[in-house]
């Protein structure tokens, strides 16, 4: 008998007795056959898990069932381009030994951590992460379309997730939930519906089933608003932070280093201007400096539009570090101080302009003022003693 045709008569077999320890391990097969190339052994495997082995897992089209709730994109980023934290760069440099050298740890009973949660604020590196991480595995890089995911009827959030998981289990891949506290909210909080509950409570479930050959990666902007249920099931748990100014230098020298432009000015200089930003807003800025330079021609020196990009930028509206927008305007771009004839105009702004009396305005000679008579400086006397 053919190695295939007894894979699938075990399959068979074996689904009325433990099932969950079979499904377990003919899912990692599977995943393992379609690392390989054996696409067609891997999808008559992920056929025979179905229910009662009669469901085709695989339609006509080619299309499988929960793969519409995923998105899948080509990883490009590098671990090696990424600027992280010594605790964050360790860990995923570990992360991607124990997948690469996964047989070794089976052979000694042991499964490779594939359960990584990412917190921190927004634009630090943690979906770069992921995609680099993909990259290193040589690895499909998939995210989660809450937008297909989540329904508006009871039941169908929870029923499109196990979907999806029955999906990923037999593709050996990186899957991102970005923004993770859209469907891993405590469950504690008394404004959270009921449905809520039922989807967390079936997310981690179906979490703690994956197989190692899944490396799952949760990002979170607010890890406050996560259940307490959630952190345990990651065995990863790394802190994205904003990059400090000596970061934010270093990132700015190795941005001007690769695109040949180093040394046109002071790399302090510009974090100094910066700061404090993210590393995706960093990032923009760099793009928008080129971006002037390429459309002028060489008409002006790469450092022209470092000075004039540095000057819009500190006009931008940003949000501070309580949350708060900020759309104030510096004053060294006043249109009130750009223009020469308001030069020194600043302190005679802030005097009110008078308002012209009843009797000016309809075109009355202002009355004089009389003299001060003694009367009046005695009754001014009589005040201050009282």
């Amino acid at each position: 008998m053919a190695r295939s045709d007894l894979i699938l008569t075990l399959v068979r077999a074996g689904m009325a007795g433990d099932r969950a320890l079979l499904r377990a391990t003919v899912e990692a097969l599977a995943a393992e056959e379609r690392a390989a190339k054996h696409t067609t052994l891997a999808d008559r495997l992920a056929q025979a898990l179905s229910v009662n082995g009669s469901a085709a897992h695989v339609v006509a089209n080619g299309v499988y069932p929960g793969r519409e709730f995923v998105a899948e994109a080509a990883p490009q980023r590098k671990l090696e381009d990424l600027m992280l934290t010594a605790v964050a760069q360790r860990q995923a440099s570990d992360l991607i030994e124990e997948q690469r050298r996964a047989d070794l740890l089976r052979s000694h009973g042991l499964q490779p951590r594939h359960r990584v949660l990412l917190s921190g604020p927004p634009g630090n590196g943690k979906t770069v992460l992921a995609e680099a991480v993909a990259e290193a595995l040589a690895l499909p890089f998939l995210s989660v379309r809450y937008d297909a995911l989540i329904g508006s009827y009871l039941g169908e959030t929870t029923q499109r997730l196990r979907k999806l998981f029955d999906y990923v289990r037999t593709v050996p891949c990186v899957l991102l939930f970005d923004e993770f506290d859209a469907i891993a909210k405590e469950r504690g909080d008394v404004h959270e519906t009921g449905e809520i509950k039922r989807v967390v409570s079936s997310l981690l479930l179906q979490i703690d089933s994956l197989p190692s050959t899944v490396v799952v990666m949760a990002a979170t902007n607010h890890s406050e608003l996560l259940d307490r249920a959630v952190w345990r099931r990651f065995q990863v748990r790394l802190a994205m932070p904003a990059p400090s100014r000596g970061d934010l230098v270093r990132f700015l020298a190795k941005a001007f280093s690769t695109s040949g432009e180093a040394r046109l000015r002071d790399t302090r200089e510009i974090a100094d201007s910066l700061w404090p930003v993210s590393y995706a807003e960093a990032a923009e800025f760099l793009i928008d400096v080129r971006r002037r330079h390429v459309l002028s021609l060489g008409e002006k020196r790469f450092a022209e539009f470092v000075t004039e990009q540095l000057a819009l930028w500190s006009a931008r509206a940003q949000v501070d570090s309580h949350g708060e927008r900020s759309d104030k305007t510096p004053v060294a771009l006043r249109p009130a101080e750009a223009d020469p004839a308001h030069q020194g105009s600043e302190a005679n702004a802030a005097v009110p302009t008078p308002v012209p009396s009843r009797s000016a305005a309809k075109g009355a000679r202002p009355q004089a003022r009389r003299p001060r008579t003694g009367t009046g400086k005695r009754r001014r006397s009589a005040d201050a003693a009282e």
